[in-house]
């Protein structure tokens, strides 16, 4: 896979989360515990496209 499409699959990952953290946010019923792993695996996902977007400018 090549960074470009791995950088852009990880932005679509990203991108569902932030879907789900606000749904999730909106709802009172959503798990507390949940919400907060996928707010964790966004920022983890967001760091990784941070560093890959730097590998590849550079």
């Amino acid at each position: 896979m090549s960074l470009t499409s791995h950088l852009t699959e990880l932005r679509k990952k990203h991108e569902v989360l932030s879907q789900k953290v606000e749904e999730g946010a909106r709802n009172p019923a959503t798990d507390s515990i949940a919400l907060t792993e996928m707010k964790k695996r966004k920022l983890a996902i967001k760091q990784q496209i941070e560093k890959l977007s730097v590998t590849a400018t550079h």
